[in-house]
């Protein structure tokens, strides 16, 4: 409805009421026009009739909306379901163009103007949460192995000789994948113990940086977030590394945006040294669903080189789940959610402390992690492996999610390479443990129920362990939903018990 439209509708209906509603409109047009002006959060959410208002405005700025519209190419924005066409908000065109994956498509302005919105959004809320002096970044629908395997095959082209990329140890698939994937070779510099701590060891990845040759090594990929008793890696000291001998730092941020130590971690590397650029997943930190990610740095001139790399056209789905929930919560939304986090992480570590006590172990001592927690299982592996991967296996079946053990003496082949103490970032961490970690949108009741469950699940696995009294009964349940849980899950435990093991590898 333009002004022409409602001086129209003033012949049908009262005009003050036409004028009353004229005025409404305005509100909402005004929140978007802020929006397209300024290019950052808006402080406070929208309501959801502004944001269908808004997305129905650009969704009809793309040719495939056209009235009338005459396609004669390959791609038209066709599509057979209308379900399909709803789900997506009739943003047919995806982003980018085949040369770029932040270009501008002529046949498709609003679709265009989602994804420059959406990446000014996202760059806002990377300083918001701590890296003030971030100058670019863009939304890729990868997640964060592949979106690093990008960064790394950008970095080829201006280092040619380039064969090995050093990484200091952290035990998860995909992060080693994404080097693998872009055809180099990991150089894996082992963490050394500190305390509970598992830190990176400096002294070796200069060693190696000499060793090899500087113009030899494509990058340092460090890592930030991850499972304690790892920590975050010693970023400033790499970036310094990695300045003083002209060699590249590729940063892991998986799920580091929701926590403001590793985001200082960053800051304060790019300040003294030199971080190339530093990757985030959009699922972990802002509650969208799995399947895109966020490329950032400090230099736009290599951020825009990255984006130029992915080759064809992308889906926009990443791009507008993300813009949607950062316009629903506004900035002060997601910094509440921010704040929420870390009272959950302090509460969640009381409660697994008197836990682990009451069971004579220990919360691991590991004050530089601040997400992930870790429970010592010292008096499960005294007995044998097989009573800490049955606890793994009796949390999962007990629908508990998200919460791992890690055995002794695991062994693990990935692309080749063999991996001793596989999951704990080591060759041999003096005692098994269970992860759990305090993620953002994590409840108060999630912590409950899971320090129930966990506490059930010891007691069982102490009783077989002493062979006790049969220990399938559920009287400490109080609550009939848990019941049903704990005698479905009796039923599984020894059904799944070896599949949780491969799982879990």
């Amino acid at each position: 409805m333009n002004r022409e439209n409602f001086a129209a509708g003033e012949r049908l209906v009262s005009p003050a009421y036409v004028r009353q509603g004229c005025e409404a409109r305005r509100s909402h047009e005004g929140l978007i026009r802020l929006l397209l002006e300024k290019g950052k959060c808006p402080e406070n959410g929208w309501d959801e009739s502004t944001l269908e208002l808004f997305l129905h405005e650009l969704a009809i700025m793309d040719s495939n909306n056209f009235l009338g519209n005459c396609g004669v190419g390959e791609r038209e924005g066709r599509v057979a379901s209308t379900l399909v066409a709803r789900r997506h908000y009739r943003f047919i065109h995806g982003i980018g163009r085949s040369g770029d994956i932040s270009a501008v498509q002529p046949k498709a302005a609003g679709s265009s103007l989602l994804n420059k919105i959406t990446n000014s959004l996202v760059l806002d809320i990377i300083k918001l949460a701590g890296v003030h002096t971030v100058t670019s970044c863009f939304v890729v629908p990868m997640a964060t192995g592949m979106s690093l395997t990008l960064c790394f095959l950008t970095l080829r082209h201006k280092r040619p000789k380039a064969k090995y990329i050093i990484w200091p140890r952290i035990d998860q698939k995909s992060c080693f994948k994404s080097m693998i994937t872009a055809g180099f070779e990991p150089v894996v510099i082992e963490n050394v113990l500190e305390g509970d701590e598992l830190r990176t060891d400096l002294k070796a990845v200069e060693a190696k940086v000499q060793e090899l040759g500087p113009d030899n090594v494509l990058c340092v990929h460090s890592t930030t977030s991850c499972f304690a008793p790892r920590v975050p890696d010693r970023l400033e000291e790499l970036a310094v590394i990695c300045a003083n001998y002209g060699v590249p730092h590729i940063v892991n941020n998986a799920y580091g945006v929701q926590s403001s130590k590793c985001m200082h971690l960053i800051q304060q590397g790019a300040r003294v040294g030199r971080i190339d650029a530093f990757v985030q997943s959009l699922d972990k930190n802002f509650m969208v669903p799995v399947g895109g990610a966020i490329i950032a740095g400090f230099n736009d001139s290599f951020i825009q080189e990255i984006s130029k790399m992915y080759p064809g056209r992308a889906s926009a789905s990443p791009s507008l789940d993300v813009l949607i929930t950062l316009l629903s919560l506004g900035s002060n939304g997601y910094k509440k959610l921010l704040k929420e986090r870390k009272e959950m992480f302090s509460y969640l570590s009381i409660q697994l402390k008197k836990l682990s006590e009451a069971y004579n172990e220990r919360l691991l001592h590991t004050p530089h992690n601040p997400i992930s927690l870790a429970v010592s299982l010292k008096t499960l592996d005294e007995h044998c492996n097989k009573a800490v991967t049955q606890l793994g296996s009796m949390l999962f079946t007990r629908q508990v999610s998200g919460a791992r053990v890690v055995p002794l003496e695991s062994v693990q082949t990935v692309n080749g390479y063999t991996f001793r103490g596989f999951m704990s970032h080591t060759n041999n961490y003096p005692c098994a443990y269970l992860n759990a970690a305090s993620a953002i949108g994590m409840k108060t009741q999630d912590v409950d129920l899971f320090i129930k469950r966990l506490d059930k699940c010891l007691k069982i696995v102490r009783k077989e362990q002493n062979k006790e009294s049969d220990a399938s009964g559920v009287d400490n349940y109080d609550n009939t939903e848990d019941v049903a849980v704990e005698e479905m899950a009796l039923k599984l435990d020894n059904v799944l018990l070896d599949t949780y093991q491969d799982s879990s590898s």
